[in-house]
């Protein structure tokens, strides 16, 4: 029923940026709050990127004024603006909501930073 499909992942050099977009499909959009993670080979998986049904936004501190969070309840989609990328931002992403009480991922899309 729940579906999330990231896009937008690819490879760019340091200093580029990408947009990563998740579309969701067996849910009320408009009524939940929407997540980015990404998970690096060998690390745990951490929390990007945040957004409220009322659209309050948080970001993890290794982003902060690089990365923007947003979403088009039109679209069912939200949206991971990437800016200034570094080496260390290569993982893959995930996006993440809650409904009917449980969590659901997408499956991810690789990004890879050169230097």
């Amino acid at each position: 029923q729940v579906q999330l499909v990231e896009s937008g992942g690819g490879l760019v050099q340091a200093g580029g940026s990408l947009r990563l977009s998740c579309a969701a499909s067996g849910i009320i959009f408009r009524i939940v709050a929407m997540d980015w993670y990404r998970q690096a080979p060998g690390k745990q998986r951490e929390l990007v990127a945040t957004i409220t049904i009322g659209g309050s936004t948080n970001y993890a501190d290794s982003v902060k004024g690089r990365f923007t969070i947003s979403r088009d309840n039109a679209k069912n989609t939200v949206y991971l603006q990437m800016n200034s990328l570094k080496p260390e931002d290569a993982a893959v992403y995930y996006c993440r909501t809650h409904w009917s009480t449980r969590d659901y991922w997408g499956q991810g899309t690789q990004v890879t930073v050169s230097s």
